[in-house]
């Protein structure tokens, strides 16, 4: 009994029949079953030899090298701009500084702790101890919290993690000074210790929480004054694709750098930007809050790609692929891609499926009579032309001749002029023709069209 064959591609890349059949008649030189004038139901055509490349079309997105956003790291006014809009600036160049008498004398108190704490233990009688353990504490409590409020505005993720992470470094070597003067504590009150050693390990755990705050208040002084993280083009304000970076230096993260930020994409997030028609730039002499956004750096050095890859796609895609890139901003231009990486883990679309990000670097563009195509601009549209697979001297027939019948690929061979169902293996998938590994040779006829009309033994002529 005759089987109706189903169409073997999926609807993303099913062929454009006519093109197809256009290619084929203009290689092979082709005939098609017909009766009169009518257009032909089942089309007959020679397979043939010629190179066919295999393209995944994916959007993306223009992405910076690095982008930073400087926010105020407390209250205060902004008392020096040293850099105009659009200012190209070099990594550590001093951007701003920031006039906060409140963070200033937060750092004296810290001061005058930290001093005394160097002092504690002078004069003190084996019932302070308790007390003075409490109030240790309840200081100690205090900074962390503060410090891990101020870690917790941060909007990018991974950033957030690695200073919290810090915060709890500090405070496990606090909780271990800790626990070693309440033993001390604990033995001189069980009376099977000395004083001066409970008075010792008190003072140790006060002097490191002493120290801790000093620092704190310290970073925060010094990050008063802003410098760029990275070289790049300055900008007013925030943005919500930029990572804010001085919290880092406030907590004490080592450098200047912006811990997991991808080096050839945007940060993930970054400042909510003000109101629909409301400049966010701060003036000099302008009111900051601790949060503020003062300025952005954008490393525009090399610009890159991060594209949207189907996971029914991915497999195909590799590091090194070349691609061929079309800008909606610019009309008429190509721009030249080579792939860096693929992501490992997914992210769902906007369209509800599951798609991988392939990281690009983007390369020179191209108008269309050989003229320089202009550099685009981060968060631009565009949508890359990844070419996975490609074949030189290839077996090729219309994709349209392919279908699947019982799980396999198969097409429609002529033998004496009648119609044989023979299973082939296909290669290299382009958009108008396939390559066929096995199954055809060049120059045997086969059904290109209508091959759901076709039935085992049918003669065509």
């Amino acid at each position: 009994m005759a089987r109706t064959p189903s169409p073997r591609l999926p609807a993303a890349r099913r062929p454009r029949l006519l093109v197809a059949l256009l290619a084929v008649v203009a290689l092979t030189g082709t005939t098609a079953a017909s009766c009169g004038d009518d257009p032909p139901a089942v089309t007959v055509a020679e397979a043939g030899r010629t190179p066919v490349a295999e393209v995944i079309d994916a959007p993306a997105t223009v992405t910076a090298r690095a982008a930073a956003t400087l926010t105020a790291p407390a209250d205060g006014t902004l008392a020096s701009l040293r850099v105009q809009p659009g200012q190209r600036v070099a990594r550590g160049q001093v951007l701003a500084v920031i006039d906060s008498p409140s963070a200033q004398d937060r750092l004296k108190q810290a001061r005058e702790a930290l001093r005394a704490a160097k002092r504690a233990g002078r004069g003190v009688g084996a019932g302070d101890l308790g007390g003075s353990r409490r109030d240790t504490d309840r200081a100690a409590d205090e900074a962390f919290a503060a410090a891990r409020k101020a870690a917790g505005k941060i909007g990018d993720p991974q950033l957030r993690s690695a200073l919290l992470l810090q915060v709890d470094s500090a405070q496990q070597q606090y909780a271990s000074a800790a626990r070693a003067a309440d033993r001390a504590v604990n033995a001189v009150q069980r009376g099977v210790a000395g004083l001066n050693s409970a008075v010792g390990a008190l003072s140790t755990a006060q002097r490191l929480q002493a120290q801790q705050a000093y620092d704190l208040a310290k970073a925060t002084v010094d990050a008063l004054t802003l410098r760029a993280p990275v070289a790049g083009v300055v900008q007013p304000g925030g943005t919500r694709a930029a990572t804010p970076t001085d919290l880092g230096g406030l907590l004490g993260a080592a450098g200047g750098g912006v811990p997991g930020l991808d080096p050839s994409a945007l940060g993930a997030a970054g400042q909510g930007g003000p109101p629909a028609g409301v400049d966010d730039a701060v003036p000099a002499g302008g009111r900051v809050t601790a949060g503020t956004p003062v300025l952005t750096v954008v490393d525009t050095g090399q610009l890159g790609l991060l594209a949207e890859v189907d996971e029914t796609d991915v497999l195909l895609v590799r590091a090194g692929l070349t691609a061929s890139v079309e800008l909606d901003a610019v009309t008429g231009a190509t721009y030249d891609a080579t792939v860096r990486s693929v992501d490992v883990l997914p992210t769902s679309s906007a369209r509800g499926g599951v798609t991988y990000r392939v990281r690009l670097g983007l390369g020179a563009g191209r108008l269309g009579e050989g003229e320089s195509a202009p550099a685009p601009r981060p968060g631009m549209n565009a949508v890359v032309h990844l070419r996975v697979r490609e074949a030189t001297d290839a077996v090729t027939v219309p994709a349209s001749a392919v279908f699947s019948a019982d799980g396999r690929d198969a097409v429609w061979l002529l033998r004496d002029g009648k119609a044989d169902q023979v299973p082939v293996t296909v290669g290299v998938q382009g958009q108008d023709l396939v390559q066929i590994v096995s199954g055809v040779n060049a120059g045997d006829r086969i059904v290109v069209r209508g091959a759901d009309q076709v039935h085992d033994g049918q003669e065509l002529r």
